[in-house]
């Protein structure tokens, strides 16, 4: 269970103060994980993007060859200050890495090392600005869509599963989290059978799914509706890539206060560790590489879809 980690994250990023720097002091006591944050300002304010790095028994990090997963808090910014006092909803994304994180540093410390290495990135910034958007206003960010991606979408990993709020919407009526079909290279696959499994093994409930459509996986800033960006790093990335959203049965903002919950963020935490064991011993798979490799075949790249202009 990872509801004492969440528990711990959710106080750490609920500060006026919170930065990249106290998410580093976190892992401290963690020999084995190395976690380091940069700061990049844009036109609306500035972020602390995180990087925490847990090594696997036979990752790449110590030389083996076991499957890197990366697993990102996707989000524009855990507060809204001054016009929002307190953790947005907006913000369980980034819990939610962060704990899938902890959660695997507390793992080795009690003697459960994963076979391949786990990556987890994502931004601090607690008063990031909002914005309109329909049905709810959104959460917006300090920084630019590109630049967020290439401090989010690191290299090294062979598939990513993107974490995000997705309640302000009329799609998902759903509390807890859905899973987005794969994406890769522009073409939305098939929901991975592995991750409905491990979905219904981590819950004890039928697997939740979420439509995407083509608009959702083309790049921010092209003048067409996004759910939301959750599945913006396929945008930036030749790997696999899924959507955990973090839902609700209402119609939440992104901005709202005292809308996230523990529970919810904790079972999405708990599934990416479940993904994390399995996908770096290779019994989870996001696609089907036959089926990938036929559809190329029969009707070519779709990756244009993630040109910006």
């Amino acid at each position: 269970m990872s509801l004492q980690q969440t528990l711990q994250v959710f106080e750490l990023f609920d500060s006026a103060y919170v930065d990249g720097q106290q998410v580093v002091d976190l892992f401290a006591p963690f020999p084995g994980v190395s976690a380091s944050y940069k700061r990049v300002s844009g036109a609306k304010g500035r972020t602390d993007f995180v990087r925490i790095t847990i090594p696997g028994a036979q990752g790449r990090a110590g030389g083996g060859r076991a499957p890197t997963l990366g697993i990102i808090g996707r989000l524009g910014g855990i507060g809204a200050r001054p016009t929002r006092t307190g953790m947005v909803s907006d913000a369980d994304g980034a819990v939610a890495a962060v704990t899938s994180a902890l959660k695997l540093a507390v793992m080795q410390t009690k003697g459960d090392v994963l076979a391949g290495d786990v990556i987890v990135t994502t931004h601090i910034c607690p008063d990031a600005p909002t914005r309109p958007h329909e049905p709810v206003d959104f959460m917006d960010s300090p920084v630019d869509d590109v630049t967020m991606n290439n401090n989010e979408v690191v290299q090294e990993v062979d598939a990513i599963l993107s974490i995000d709020t997705t309640k302000g919407n009329r799609i998902i009526n759903h509390k807890g989290f859905a899973l987005s079909p794969t994406v890769k290279e522009g073409y939305i696959l098939r929901v991975s059978e592995d991750l409905l499994r491990i979905m219904e093994m981590t819950t004890g409930r039928p697997a939740v799914t979420f439509p995407v459509t083509t608009q959702d996986i083309t790049p921010y800033g092209n003048g067409i509706y996004h759910l939301n960006s959750i599945l913006q790093p396929s945008t930036a990335t030749d790997v696999p890539v899924v959507g955990v959203a973090i839902t609700a049965e209402s119609v939440v903002p992104g901005c709202g206060t005292g809308a996230s919950h523990e529970v919810d963020i904790a079972a999405a935490a708990k599934f990416a560790v479940e993904v994390a064991k399995e996908f770096g011993r290779e019994t989870c798979h996001f696609y089907d590489a036959d089926e990938y490799g036929r559809l190329l075949a029969l009707y070519g790249s779709l990756s244009h879809l993630r040109k910006r202009d």
